[in-house]
């Protein structure tokens, strides 16, 4: 006997089951179900784990590879990886954007360790008009960051950086604050005067000190008080 298998992440055994078949295309008695976590309801809704499932489907014989390749799990929303941390960050963002009734694409991955050593989850979503979710100076995607690092901080039991990006914006954005610096820059040497930036989100103006962190006529600082913190571009003592 050949087994096709598939976890599934859902709310409930009952849902997970659902997903389940619909993606595997069989009816449930063609599948055995293994519970693999119970899940919980977490604090007030927050912070909860997900039902986890495990679907084993029996193929006859083996030779039938429509059958087989027809019973392999698209790429939808509830397939995991091998990482339940990853699966519980991707998940939990669906639901989130559910919630806001914006259907979307999530998946989510492990970044490049920071100067501590800590290591960041990426979360990448992509859909259609997904405008509304960046929000002015992408306010409401930053809102959704600090929800979304909040929660799976409590599911992981330590803090996590959570970076999340819509469509590449953040790589854009990124892109151009780094064009900005270098320009600031420049116009700081040639004038001799302190540029003062726009106010920006701490992760922006660790873009812009990074940038800079090596000129070797410039220097930066990050003036003022939140929400209206700014860098500041300063010639260096020499």
């Amino acid at each position: 006997m050949e087994r096709t298998t598939l976890e599934v992440i859902a709310p409930s055994v009952e849902e997970a089951l659902a997903r389940g078949l619909e993606q595997l295309g069989v009816p449930e008695d063609q599948v055995e179900l293994e519970v693999l976590d119970e899940g919980n309801r977490g604090f007030l809704g927050f912070g909860a784990r997900q039902v986890r499932v495990r679907l084993s489907i029996k193929i006859a014989g083996g030779s039938d590879s429509s059958q087989t390749g027809s019973a392999r799990p698209q790429a939808d929303a509830s397939v995991v990886t091998d990482d339940p941390l990853l699966d519980f960050s991707a998940q939990t963002t669906r639901e989130l954007l559910a919630k806001m009734k914006l259907p979307a694409r999530v998946s989510a991955k492990y970044g490049a360790p920071d100067e501590g050593g800590d290591t960041p989850i990426l979360v990448d979503v992509h859909g259609d008009d997904l405008s509304i979710l960046i929000g002015r100076r992408a306010e409401t995607l930053n809102a959704l960051q600090y929800i979304l690092g909040l929660i799976i901080s409590k599911e992981a039991q330590h803090w996590v950086q959570v970076v999340v990006d819509v469509e590449g914006y953040r790589a854009r954005r990124e892109k151009q604050l780094r064009q900005l610096a270098r320009r600031m820059a420049e116009q700081a040497v040639r004038t001799g005067k302190r540029q003062i930036l726009e106010p920006m989100s701490s992760s922006e103006r660790r873009i812009i000190h990074l940038e800079l962190r090596d000129h070797p006529d410039v220097t930066s600082e990050s003036i003022g008080e939140d929400p209206a913190r700014k860098v500041s571009i300063l010639l260096k003592n020499k």
